[in-house]
């Protein structure tokens, strides 16, 4: 198998409010859209995006009234602190602040108007253990 690309499919009530949210704020582009549909790309690694309207016919029957809950769009950055700092002056809503976890892994998050949480992630470069340290200093 060779996968060429990776999409993500959210079915979300209004569209446009993620469609503009993501365009917006993370430089996605419209690549087709249509009523109750839009197909969004980057020109980078970053996963593609599919938004179709709940309720639309083309998801199956047992899944047209649900809506994306549960999931959390992750992309991996380059300074994340620039893209906070950039976000929160072009008043993106961050719903939660800039934090590192005790595993390395830096982020902060964003929820859109659909109620998706968009997080952007960095990993931290991590230090000497102290078991190196101890190594560097018998020498």
């Amino acid at each position: 198998m060779n996968v060429s690309t990776s999409t993500l499919s959210l079915t979300v009530a209004d569209v446009d409010a993620s469609r503009a949210f993501l365009c917006t704020h993370l430089g996605y582009q419209v690549a087709m859209a249509d009523d109750g549909f839009a197909s969004l790309t980057r020109e980078d690694a970053a996963v593609d995006i599919v938004l179709l309207r709940k309720g639309t016919e083309v998801l199956p029957a047992e899944q047209r009234d649900k809506a994306a809950t549960g999931l959390i769009l992750a992309l991996t950055v380059t300074d994340l602190a620039a893209e906070e700092a950039r976000l929160r002056a072009a008043g993106a809503p961050i719903t939660m602040p800039l934090r590192e976890e005790p595993w390395g892994e830096r982020l902060f998050q964003m929820t859109d108007p659909n109620g998706v949480v968009v997080q952007l992630v960095e990993w931290a470069v991590p230090g000497p253990t102290a078991e190196g340290s101890e190594e560097a200093a018998r020498g």
